[in-house]
């Protein structure tokens, strides 16, 4: 089904082939990626990319404190469109009116700047953009890990708040080009397939490897134009959990209707590689042999066909009940789901910019109410199914041709357009409950359970189809390829009378005179220092999972009330993982506030004169927390993962590697020092180690890359490591110095008016 090639393809004519008479350094410019990459590029040089975005899109959990960023950086006005959509803290009772004092925040904001502002419950954030705001050949910017729009012609990247800030004060994205993997799909799905099938396949194919980390998927071939546009949407907003950069896809006349139909003809444009294109990597995938599929928890990426996990279930449950407990202390009984041959879920969920676009609800709809199975099941009434359409307009339109009283009338319940079950503040199941969604991750506590309180619960990821065929066989789960059903032919018609009525479209008309409003749990971010000459950290969380989760680092759920306040919502740093953390980093930054008003604390004394005169020491070394975890970094672009630990007085994440660019990024605009250990090397140390850093401003500065260190454990025995740092741009050099981004723009400021 998927064929991975290492090497590098030409495709010539619309065929792979292993070589060209082209040079492959001439045909890489013939990919839609090089072209859009480098006419957004400000560098003058193809190999080091400074760009330019054409729009930004940010979400509720996000857009406060980029904004507070921003404005305490010099920001007057919205140079380019920015939309501020409010879906994920749209469940206002979550502590109190928290959110809704961020909602009137960006609204005041939109009117001060010249933004786009969408109210809750009209679009999740990606929809609203597919729908309003791509264009092909453009390219989008987005706080949110998701930004993805490849398959409408533009491309999206993910990143953490203090990108968009770099956008917003006219500064650029850099990075070195990447390389470009080359998806060829080929045949056509079957009856019952649908996009989170091909989306889990391909996941499960390329996450474990690295095969496509932080490059570009480019998606073409001839199976292409059997896909409708949701069906690529659905594929492509889920290449995210591959760890690519981003994405983008051949565009043909089936994107030319879409972009009619939301009345932006004008937007489209035919996109396609070059007559010889060459691709660093390729992935072959026939779709025509592609099978319903599911994803365990607690990964996209623990993929099994729905046949294969049910005819292995009990030896595949029993497996996820030993690492739940063994990885994260939960304790979750799914042997017991296991019913007289069948698995049986608990919650159905069909959701988000995912899940709840048109054509799978009307198919999960058909299914439910016309389609047929031997195996059907009597009503089960602890299973339950929410279907979430992702727009108003997308639920406009299912309401006026029937669609949602039939979902009604088979006892799904239909939610507004919310992104709550994707991160789990919607929708939590019961204690030991199973849900099986169209959503876009299922990490641990994603779906809001607390193991802190002895709350567990599982998420696996399926198809809308797969989820509509569990729901009309009483919960058991089956593949949708069981199921007797014609699938329904409609032709969509976008009705944009919601946005008109209640967007507020204000970019190029900022209103610099209106007062933003500012709720009490809206606070700016505490003073952060310059970094020092030596840096001496202590051990706050040492973590040796194969990947940590930014859900983990920071998560998500309730705390997202507390987004807009950095000080609260620091509070729950890895507070589901190392519940010690937080009192060890706070522990550490008293510490440092002691030095820093000239005192000399005998914790620190009696550390520093294992390394040196410690009488000097202490005057020039700054003192604070780090985070050791192998492969941090893994999900959210929330910048929140990384800010929380600055807040709490770290200084630090020691790591194999990073498992994405967008966690690293924003560990630098923290002013957090990303080192590495030498891949191969066992970290052997435990929280309460120090490590210490000699000389580090000095070797930053000069661009150095490898940093002797010392550790000091807590029995006083020291040991030599080295630690290294990959490459940093003058910027990223310049921010770790200053501190952070937010001082980097200050301290430009100062220059400027001396």
């Amino acid at each position: 089904m998927i064929k991975l090639h290492q090497d590098g393809v030409f495709l010539t004519g619309g065929k792979i082939s292993k070589s060209s008479s082209v040079p492959a350094s001439e045909a890489r410019k013939n990919t839609i990626s090089y072209s859009i990459l480098q006419s957004h590029n400000r560098s003058g040089n193809p190999d080091k990319l400074k760009l330019s975005f054409d729009a930004l899109a940010s979400h509720d959990i996000t857009y406060v404190g980029i904004i507070q960023t921003a404005r305490a950086s010099g920001l007057t006005e919205f140079p380019i469109p920015y939309a501020l959509t409010n879906c994920h803290n749209s469940l206002c009772a979550v502590g109190g009116t928290i959110n809704e004092d961020d909602h009137v925040f960006g609204l005041s904001a939109a009117r001060k700047y010249g933004g786009i502002y969408v109210p809750a419950n009209l679009s999740v954030i990606h929809s609203y953009v597919r729908e309003e705001m791509s264009r092909c050949g453009g390219m989008l910017l987005g706080s949110d890990s998701h930004t993805r729009y490849g398959a409408l012609g533009m491309m999206g990247v993910g990143e953490g708040g203090p990108e968009l800030v770099k956008q917003l004060l006219g500064r650029t994205y850099d990075i070195d080009y990447p390389e470009i993997v080359l998806v060829y799909l080929t045949g056509k799905p079957r009856r019952g397939v649908g996009p989170h099938d091909a989306a889990i396949a391909l996941i499960g194919a390329v996450f474990a490897s690295g095969f496509v980390k932080n490059r570009v998927l480019e998606f073409t071939g001839p199976g292409i134009k059997h896909l409708p546009v949701d069906f690529r949407n659905g594929i492509d907003v889920m290449t995210t959990e591959t760890m690519c950069l981003s994405s983008i896809w051949e565009t043909d006349d089936i994107i030319k209707k879409h972009y009619e139909t939301h009345g932006r003809p004008e937007d489209f444009r035919r996109l396609a590689p070059g007559e010889v294109a060459y691709y660093d990597r390729c992935i072959e995938f026939d779709l025509s042999v592609l099978e319903p599929m599911i994803a365990l928890p607690y990964h996209p990426s623990n993929a099994y066909t729905i046949r294969e996990f049910r005819d292995n279930a009990a030896d595949i449950l029993r497996g996820i009940e030993i690492e739940s407990e063994e990885r994260l202390g939960l304790k979750i009984d799914l042997l017991s789901k296991l019913r007289d041959g069948e698995v049986y879920a608990d919650q159905g969920i069909i959701a988000g910019c995912a899940g709840g676009m048109f054509d799978s609800i009307c198919e999960a709809s058909a299914i439910l109410s016309r389609g047929r199975h031997a195996k059907v099941a009597p009503p089960n009434p602890y299973f339950s199914l929410s279907v979430y359409p992702t727009s108003v307009p997308v639920s406009l339109e299912l309401t006026r041709i029937g669609v949602t009283a039939d979902l009604l009338s088979a006892g799904a319940v239909i939610k507004p357009a919310f992104c709550g079950p994707c991160f789990g503040a919607g929708d939590v199941p019961a204690n030991n409950g199973l849900s099986v969604r169209h959503t876009t991750r299922n990490f641990p506590n994603r779906e809001g359970s607390k193991p802190g309180e002895k709350q567990a619960a599982g998420v696996a990821l399926m198809d809308a189809r797969s989820i509509a065929a569990t729901a009309l066989c009483g919960g058991a789960i089956t593949p949708a390829d069981e199921i007797e059903y014609e699938v329904p032919e409609y032709e969509y018609h976008f009705d944009n009378s919601p946005y008109l009525r209640r967007v507020y479209y204000g970019f190029g008309k900022p209103q610099p005179e209106t007062p933003l409003i500012l709720g009490p749990n809206i606070s700016d971010w505490p003073e952060q220092h310059e970094l020092g000459e030596h840096m001496l950290v202590e051990l706050a969380a040492v973590i040796h999972d194969e990947v940590t989760t930014t859900d983990e680092l920071i998560p998500s759920g309730e705390t997202s009330s507390y987004r807009s306040n950095p000080r609260r919502l620091a509070e729950f740093t890895l507070s589901r993982r190392v519940p010690d953390y937080v009192p060890r980093a706070k522990a550490s930054a008293a510490l440092e506030a002691e030095r820093r008003a000239g005192k000399k604390p005998e914790a620190l004394m009696s550390v520093l004169r294992f390394v040196g005169d410690a009488e000097k020491l202490i005057e020039t070394t700054q003192f604070g927390s780090a985070i050791y975890a192998t492969r941090p970094g893994d999900g959210s672009a929330r910048e929140q993962a990384a800010s929380c630990q600055k807040v709490l007085g770290g200084l630090a994440n020691i790591c194999v590697e990073y498992a994405t660019k967008r966690y690293r990024s924003n560990c630098i605009n923290w002013g957090i020092l990303p080192f590495r250990i030498a891949s191969g090397e066992r970290f052997d140390y435990e929280p309460g180690d120090y490590v210490f850093v000699p000389n580090i401003r000095a070797l930053i500065a000069s661009g150095k890359t490898e940093f002797p260190a010392k550790v000091i454990r807590t029995d006083q025995r020291v040991y030599d490591i080295k630690l290294f740092v990959d490459p940093l741009t003058d910027d990223e050099r310049q921010i770790l110095l200053d501190g952070c981004l937010m001082n980097y723009y200050k301290n430009q400021k100062s220059s400027l008016k001396m």
